[in-house]
């Protein structure tokens, strides 16, 4: 064995969400004397650079593409198993259906230990997508770990046939020192409420019903705006939407941004629709920069946020409720105060991407030992 255990962080990007930001904190953290951590993404004709290549090389730390003939080319199979040979690869560890497939599968053929880290689980509608899913949630079955992120994750892999004996929950975790680096921005209009959420727009983030609620406040406080950070698939349909409404010259839609710490930390309340979540990373950032939160009650969510403790929950596709809990946080400054601030205390005691990164090393650690 070298001096160091070889890790291949394994992602096919979308942009440069959760999952992307977590390969990125947990490589940050890890320790360089104990673990290397490789980055391999995959490139599809057409497809722009990587945010996600362009911050891991900051890290210096090696970077690694597989090119792509289409959406899904199975010789990356083989081109991963002459990367793992080539750079010495002790473990794989993949993050995405995608991935799964192709990371497991090159894993067993290299003969090496695969871990695989559930980010969360898409609802699709669409029939492609959702036997795509079905594949990479079948692929988790033959890794040799099944790493999730939240409670609610590893009970949803329990229910797809992992064996227990497979699983082992690891508690997501944040790079905290971006948030605490950043410094809030001068607002332009001090006495505006500015909303805001971050993410990846996609159906099971649920953003018409931001949209909804949103209309709604609007009409009975027009000094308030609504801004949403992200991209995705929902995007022209969600703007094509905010265009019906009378609030839609307080809606931005900002996509992708660099400085989305600097941006979050200019918002009075974050909130999310979400029908279905892992443990938002974004969530984690919004609660450690400050902001207050209000959101549906669903698994994942409630992990970081107590109702009337860290924030305020309301029930799913409950609108008034949590409309009437926007209402709160924005003209109650004591109160939202007193939940911001116990929400930083938790995330902070609870979430950090060292605290993970070490329980990682530990499970590293192990599994190079158990195939030695």
């Amino acid at each position: 064995m070298t001096k160091t255990i070889n890790v291949l962080q394994f992602i096919c990007p979308t942009g440069f969400y959760g999952a992307e930001r977590w390969v990125l904190a947990l490589s940050k953290h890890l320790d360089a004397k104990v673990v290397r951590s490789d980055l391999a993404v995959t490139m599809e004709p057409g497809q722009k650079p990587l945010e996600l290549v362009k911050e891991y090389k900051k890290l210096n730390l090696p970077c690694h593409t597989i090119n792509m003939k289409s959406k899904f080319d199975l010789s990356a199979v083989n081109k991963m198993v002459e990367l793992i040979k080539k750079e010495n690869i002790h473990i794989v560890h993949t993050h995405g259906y995608k991935s799964d497939i192709i990371g497991v599968w090159a894993a067993k053929k290299a003969g090496i230990p695969c871990v695989v880290t559930p980010h969360g689980f898409e609802n699709a509608k669409d029939f492609k997508l959702r036997l795509f899913i079905w594949l990479g949630c079948q692929a988790m079955k033959y890794a040799t770990k099944v790493v999730p992120l939240s409670q609610q994750l590893l009970d949803d892999v329990l229910s797809m046939g992992v064996a227990r004996s497979k699983s082992l929950y690891i508690q997501n975790g944040v790079d905290l020192s971006e948030v605490e680096a950043t410094i809030a921005p001068e607002r332009e209009n001090s006495e505006e409420k500015r909303i805001g959420f971050v993410g990846q727009m996609i159906s099971r983030k649920n953003i018409f019903d931001i949209l909804d609620i949103f209309e709604q406040l609007h009409k009975k406080h027009p000094n308030t705006k609504l801004v949403l950070l992200g991209d995705g698939d929902a995007r022209d349909e969600l703007e094509s939407y905010s265009k019906t409404l009378s609030c839609h010259s307080k809606v931005e839609f900002l996509g992708f941004r660099d400085d989305r710490l600097l941006l979050l930390k200019s918002f009075d309340l974050f909130v999310m629709t979400s029908t279905l979540e892992g443990i938002p990373r974004c969530l984690m950032e919004a609660t450690a920069a400050g902001i207050p939160v209000a959101a549906y009650n669903i698994p994942g969510i409630d992990q970081l946020i107590e109702h009337k403790k860290t924030g305020l929950l309301a029930p799913l596709l409950d609108k008034q409720t949590l409309q009437n809990y926007w209402e709160e946080l924005l003209f109650n400054q004591e109160y939202a105060d007193e939940l911001s601030t116990n929400a930083k205390k938790y995330v902070y005691e609870h979430y950090s991407a060292n605290r993970m990164a070490k329980e990682y090393t530990g499970l590293f650690k192990d599994l190079v030992k158990e195939n030695s």
